[in-house]
């Protein structure tokens, strides 16, 4: 980011708002306006401008020319909402275009609204502040999830593109899926295939008018820690089905370390031990313990002999349901 533009968002608690247009003399009203209410006003001439500005200074909204001439408004408006770090910001429109099919091709284009030349600031205002005050309750909404170990991300469900997600599901979903392959951002596949699922399960409720339940969550395991997500919310009005719509997930990690530092000081276990007994809690055989500790069955099965002689018990059957009986009393939301 460049000098210039950090000290011009330096500016304490002003609303950043980017106008496009490659003629901005035009709009000199609105953007004395603009400066007045308070708001740091960023300026782009065309739309590869537009797109660089926009991904360094993150504006709360964008004003945008639909007529340029190179890459168009609508074309901007594509790409800022293909990219998953621009996909949230309202743009709206600012057309000279009366006709319904300009009008219909901006919001199709993920404008949010428009205002038709000649501009009048008042109404631009009027307008800016609803969608301004949307944008800050959302904001505030999934700084606050994160700030409390949760992570947000917004998917269209139809190709599982990313159109949000937050510094903490970004760090996530990299852990536990690998990082994303360049271009546009989507969601791992077995995440789209599940919010699919849970779309349909909350769709087919409404239909039938029940009450809606919770879809079933998604698991994945990495160790002892487990990533969960769960459907969250409906981020948009008007869709009809599982392939349309964008919905909000939300995403917690958990982990069991301390469960297995329990196991291990309840009864006298060495490291390796207590991580051998959990996974048998958990179900796992020999082979799947040895490839999740880098060991071979074999030695997972010394470990597993030692656990018995320490426990007093036969079976793995036996040393689950002693160990489980324990670990219940010291952490009673495991889930074994």
């Amino acid at each position: 980011m460049s000098d210039t533009l950090a000290q011009a968002l330096n500016r304490a608690h002003s609303d950043v708002v980017l106008i496009v247009d490659d003629v901005p003399d035009n709009l000199s009203l609105l953007h004395d306006a603009l400066d007045e209410s308070g708001c740091t006003v960023l300026v782009a001439l065309d739309g590869a401008s537009a797109l660089q500005r926009a991904a360094q200074a993150r504006p709360d909204i964008v004003l945008l020319d639909a007529m340029m001439p190179g890459m168009d408004g609508f074309e901007v408006a594509r790409r800022l909402k293909a990219d998953a770090t621009t996909a949230h910001i309202p743009i709206i429109f600012m057309t000279g275009l009366t006709e319904t099919e300009h009008l219909v091709a901006a919001l199709e284009a993920g404008g949010t609204d428009y205002v038709t030349k000649p501009i009048r600031p008042k109404e631009v205002l009027a307008r800016m502040q609803v969608h301004l005050q949307g944008a800050r309750e959302r904001r505030q909404a999934r700084n606050a999830l994160d700030a409390f170990g949760y992570a947000s991300i917004t998917v269209r469900a139809s190709d599982g593109r990313l159109m949000w997600q937050t510094p903490l599901a970004r760090e996530l979903l990299a852990r536990y899926y690998g990082e994303p392959v360049p271009g546009p951002a989507h969601v791992p596949e077995p995440v789209l295939s599940w919010l699919r699922r849970s779309v349909e399960h909350v769709l087919e409720a409404q239909a039938r008018g029940e009450p809606l339940a919770e879809p079933p969550r998604l698991s994945v395991e990495q160790g002892a820690r487990r990533l969960t997500l769960r459907l969250h919310q409906r981020n948009d009005d008007g869709a009809t089905s599982a392939s349309a719509g964008d919905w909000m997930l939300i995403m917690q990690e958990a982990s069991d370390e301390s469960v297995i530092e329990a196991i291990s000081l309840s009864f006298r276990l060495t490291a390796k031990e207590a991580e051998v007994l959990y996974w048998v809690i958990k179900g796992k055989i020999n082979r799947d313990i040895g490839d999740i500790l880098g060991s071979s069955p074999m030695t997972v099965k010394k470990h597993l002999e030692r656990v018995y002689a320490k426990l007093g018990v036969e079976t793995r059957t036996a040393a689950a349901a002693l160990a489980m009986n324990r670990i219940r009393q010291l952490h009673p939301q495991f889930e074994g």
